[in-house]
């Protein structure tokens, strides 16, 4: 079977584009709402991150916990933000090679009555480079006998739901 390369899932939320986007454009933040990511080191925590912004995040999975490193490569506010994931480690990000690009749309959905947005997140594998037996074998001990496309699915279902409840008004969740 073909290896599966971009995944995506959306969440119709009760909030307007630029306010969704004012959110998820701050790296430092993520951690609110993603299973795994815990948030990330950037100058300005609290600003959106502009194009070229290099942060670290730092995430976990169970007991196990790692470092990557990133490249802001969209930031257009209220319609589109992405990054590039370039380099991973355990404390520090030291094996450098492409790895993954995470991309959010916001969409205003037509006829809605008051702010509404379609967010959409979506993952693409950016492993080309690796045979897909090689990366089918790494795929399922990282994630337990998954492929990162399936269990990416789950991860972005979870951090939409926690984004859409933190946005109506249902609080933060804690990891």
């Amino acid at each position: 079977m073909a290896r599966t390369f971009t995944v995506s899932r959306s969440i119709v939320v009760q909030a307007s584009p630029s306010e969704v986007y004012a959110q998820v454009s701050r790296p430092a933040q993520m951690g609110r709402w993603s299973p795994e990511n815990l948030g990330a080191t950037v100058p300005e925590p609290d600003e959106p991150a502009a194009v070229g912004l290099v942060f670290d995040g730092h995430n976990k999975r169970g007991a196990f916990r790692w470092t990557t490193r990133c490249t802001v490569t969209a930031a257009d506010p209220g319609s589109r933000f992405a990054f590039r994931v370039h380099a991973i480690g355990l404390k520090r990000p030291r094996l450098s090679a492409p790895i993954a690009t995470w991309e959010y749309r916001f969409e205003e959905e037509a006829g809605a009555a008051g702010a509404v947005t379609r967010v959409t997140e979506t993952w693409t594998d950016d492993r080309r480079s690796w045979p897909d037996f090689v990366a089918g074998i790494f795929d399922r001990i990282a994630t337990r006998g998954k492929t990162f496309a399936v269990f990416q699915v789950g991860n972005i279902d979870r951090t939409l739901r926690n984004l859409k409840k933190e946005l109506e008004g249902g609080g933060v969740r804690s990891h």
